[in-house]
Order: C-alpha cells, then sequence, then structure tokens
C-alpha cells in the first residue's frame, strides 16, 4: 500500500513481556504468521495477515515493563513538526520524534485527556500492507473520559472534520480526512472500570467474530464486550491475556440501518 495521507491511523504494534504467548494468541485468533525477531531493534516481530504486514510485536524494553497495550500509529509528513502540533494543543510529547533506521521516524505522545498514540513519518516502511481483511487492522476508535479535551485536540493536530453519531446511549464521534472517515472517538461511561486508562482501541478483522470470541477465550483472553451485530458488522471487544485490548470484526455480517452523521460546527 501506498503512504497513507497525514492523520491516517497507519500502523499498530504493542510490547509483551511474553512475546512468544503473544505470538501463539495472535497467530490462533487472527491467523498471523510472524517474521524473525529482529535482534537490531530490540527483538522488533512483524505480523503478517496472509503474508502482508498487518502489525508489530515486540518486548518492553529494560524499566517499560507493565499492562500491554497496542498503540495506534498516525502518519505525518513531518513528525517533528506534528510533535511541535501534539505540544502547542496540550498534548505531551513521550517520545521524542527519532529516526528508525531507513524505516522512518517515529514519536509517541499523549493527549490532554491521557490518550496514548504514536506518530510515524513512513520511509521504507509505509504502514499497513493489508487493511480491512481477515487479520488486518480495520477501524479504530479513542475511548476517553474526557472527550472534550479529545475533540479540541486530535483535530487540531491532524486537521479532522468532525461529525457526531446520532445516538441516545453514547456519546460518539467520527473524525474525517476529507469524505473519508478515519477515526471514532466514545466517550467512557460508568461501565469502564475505574482503573481502565483512555486508550485507543484497535479493531482487527476476521471471517467469523464468534469463531474468533471462542478461540481467544480458550486461550485465555477475556470477553469485555460483544459479540453483537451493528450495520458496520459483527464485533467484539476483547483483552488478550496479557491485558491488552482489541476488538475484532466481521463487517460482512451487518444489521440494521446506518446511523446518520451531523456536522459539528
Amino acid at each position: 500500500m501506498a503512504v497513507q495521507p497525514e492523520g491516517t491511523p497507519c500502523w499498530a504494534d504493542a510490547m509483551f513481556s511474553d512475546l512468544e504467548g503473544a505470538k501463539s494468541f495472535y497467530g490462533d485468533v487472527l491467523g498471523w504468521t510472524f517474521a524473525e525477531a529482529s535482534a537490531e531493534y530490540g527483538n522488533y516481530t512483524q505480523a503478517y495477515a496472509n503474508g502482508k504486514a498487518a502489525a508489530a510485536v515486540v518486548p518492553p524494553m529494560p524499566g517499560q515493563e507493565g499492562q500491554s497495550q497496542w498503540c495506534l500509529y498516525i502518519a505525518a509528513e513531518d513528525a517533528a513538526a506534528t510533535a511541535a502540533r501534539i505540544r502547542d494543543n496540550g498534548g505531551e510529547v513521550l517520545m521524542e520524534p527519532m529516526q528508525v533506521a531507513d524505516f522512518g521516524s517515529m514519536c509517541l505522545a499523549r493527549d490532554p485527556g491521557g490518550v496514548v498514540f504514536g506518530v510515524w513519518q513512513a520511509g521504507t516502511h509505509e504502514g499497513f500492507e493489508v487493511m480491512a481483511e481477515p487479520g488486518a487492522y480495520t477501524w479504530a476508535e479513542v475511548f476517553t473520559r474526557e472527550p472534550e479535551k479529545s475533540d479540541a485536540f486530535f483535530p487540531a493536530v491532524f486537521s479532522y472534520r468532525q461529525r457526531d453519531m446520532e445516538h441516545d446511549e453514547m456519546d460518539f464521534r467520527v473524525y474525517d480526512l476529507g469524505e473519508r472517515s478515519v477515526l471514532g472517538r466514545m466517550k467512557m461511561t460508568g461501565e469502564f472500570p475505574p482503573e481502565m486508562p483512555p486508550y485507543i482501541n484497535v479493531y482487527f478483522a476476521v471471517d467469523d467474530c464468534d469463531e474468533a470470541v471462542a478461540k481467544a477465550a480458550k486461550l485465555g483472553g477475556v470477553l469485555r464486550f460483544g459479540p453483537m451485530t451493528t450495520p458496520f458488522g459483527r464485533f467484539a471487544s476483547l483483552s488478550d491475556p496479557q491485558g491488552a485490548n482489541f476488538s475484532v470484526i466481521d463487517t460482512t455480517t451487518t444489521e440494521g440501518d446506518m446511523p446518520k452523521l451531523t456536522d459539528v460546527s
């Protein structure tokens, strides 16, 4: 796939203390295969969906051990300039922009509400080689308890247009690049445990949502929500055995009409 326009989710990875356990779990649940670990880059290990780069897993660096979590990277034309906009709009740069050989440049940041994300300026590594196919990244949503902070921050940094979903039971907004919806934003309600930090929830496509949930449960994963059929597909939210949250979705199984989205002035 070509380099994605600035503001587009373009890559995802996660740190796991038990790297082999993570490979076994996601290999079974999502059908991933894995490259050899790159010792030169901290045993960073690329995952493939049907032979195409879909994500990566990596052991934590010394001193960074903790609960695993998926990190979504957002494409940038200039990582340093994006880092400056992050600071200018109340965010925090957790890792300064750094060059990763000829693969590209990255930084890690946190929005004013505590949501951690990555920024990727592509070099030879352009990001996802496949999307919206079984095993591949499909969608992501910012889960935050302070939606007004995310709604001010992300569109300011990445020039998103914003639209609200008309729904009586949840506060949900969509961030668009031009006419293309690239990211959702969900307000975390009291149903979320208070100790759960805000995060970006990454969706991976599967052929059969219920089958993926059953495989995950058998391997020690925890079902958090669903399975539920929506106009966007049948999906479920899970935690893997090491605590990383993610969702699976079968976009071919749908139910109901698409919700109305209203531009935010």
